[in-house]
């Protein structure tokens, strides 16, 4: 008799509700607390004593990982969640309860589709927002503030209020220790003298050689935390603006802390993470390997890397988001929720621009005109 294969797990909820008033807690940064914004009630976040959390964040086998994400079993680092996909920027959120109908965070699109299950790697760590939204609201109204030509709308935006998503935004990180070997040249500046004709006149003047001298050796780096966005939402360039991250801040997941807040599922798989991890294993054993070379100039002809103990972590950072539609197209604004620091697009105003341009052509006119008369 054929055996039926093993149930597939069930989908991860996340809601916590208040038990005074049945409402939902949110975790609240200044407090370190889970709190019910409808009867105030207040509850730590350890009040769980059946399930202890975790007290350390453990780091993963990657080549471990990889087999797993293609075996169906049932594995204790694999989860599923219920999630929405943006049909416009296709970021994926998961939201709790029933919500399946609502505007996304990442690009103010509205959202309204059926709920899918998304099979995942857990998080190990995560790094709880230290900023309340008021501080990212502040932060983000004085960002805006010094922006030059922006239309009035992005002002008036800023003075509403709106409220800001706090999103947990995936990222992977890795470990390897590495080994490599390489040859090259080392060169040595030295100067000769010369003597040249210029003007029908002879004069001497130095000049740069450079002495190269053949070399090899071995070089090798432990990488600890190689930060990779998992995200395909925002624009790299702006969270490479949030940076940096203080990870030694990190806690170990517990999803508590998620309570009223967002988390974004990663669309960068583990293996494609990775290559770009190497990409920056490669840029740090260049230098590694011109400063083991010396001298005042390098060439590496060949070098032959060995990478071992690959690990790894999936982590989820605060951020503070906000969706602006000025004219049509999507304008956003993130904030780091751990130090608070501003990045995003913004539209120009072109009448603004064009009345600084005339103004600027009326001055210099201005000028001329008056140094005309004074000479």
């Amino acid at each position: 008799m054929a055996q039926s294969p093993p149930p597939a797990p069930k989908p991860s909820e996340h809601r916590f509700p208040c038990d005074h008033c049945g409402a939902d807690f949110r975790f609240a940064p200044a407090q370190g607390l889970l709190i019910c914004d409808h009867c105030g009630n207040q509850q730590p976040l350890d009040d769980d004593t059946a399930q202890p959390p975790p007290t350390a964040i453990i780091e993963q086998d990657f080549r471990a990982a990889l087999r797993a994400q293609t075996d169906d079993t049932p594995n204790d680092d694999i989860e599923e969640t219920r999630v929405l996909t943006c049909p416009n920027c296709a970021a994926q959120v998961e939201f709790d309860g029933a919500n399946f109908a609502a505007e996304c965070p990442f690009c103010a699109t509205p959202v309204v589709t059926d709920t899918g299950l998304h099979r995942h790697i857990k998080p190990r760590g995560v790094l709880p927002f230290a900023l309340e939204e008021r501080d990212a609201r502040k932060a983000m109204t004085d960002w805006l503030g010094k922006l030059w030509f922006a239309p009035n709308g992005l002002q008036e935006y800023a003075a509403k209020g709106r409220k800001l998503n706090g999103i947990y935004v995936p990222y992977w990180t890795y470990d390897a220790d590495t080994k490599t070997r390489y040859s090259g040249e080392r060169g040595t500046i030295y100067y000769v003298t010369r003597t040249v004709t210029r003007n029908g006149k002879q004069v001497q003047e130095r000049v740069q050689k450079i002495r190269w001298n053949s070399t090899s050796g071995r070089v090798a780096r432990w990488f600890d935390d190689i930060l990779v966005l998992a995200s395909k939402s925002l624009p790299k360039r702006y969270t490479d603006a949030l940076e940096p991250w203080d990870l030694s801040a990190l806690e170990p997941y517990r999803p508590e802390y998620l309570a009223g807040l967002r988390a974004e599922g990663y669309t960068v798989q583990l293996e494609e993470g990775y290559t770009q991890a190497l990409a920056i294993m490669e840029n740090t054993i260049t230098r590694d390997i011109k400063f083991d070379i010396g001298g005042d100039r390098q060439r590496i002809h060949s070098r032959d890397t060995k990478i071992n103990d690959v690990t790894f972590k999936h982590i989820l950072l605060p951020v503070w988001l906000a969706a602006y539609k000025y004219r049509g197209k999507s304008y956003r604004f993130v904030v780091n929720g751990q130090n608070g620091r501003v990045q995003g697009a913004r539209p120009y105003s072109a009448w603004k621009i064009a009345f600084a341009v005339t103004l600027g052509l009326a001055v210099a006119a201005g000028i001329g005109f008056f140094i005309a008369q004074n000479q």
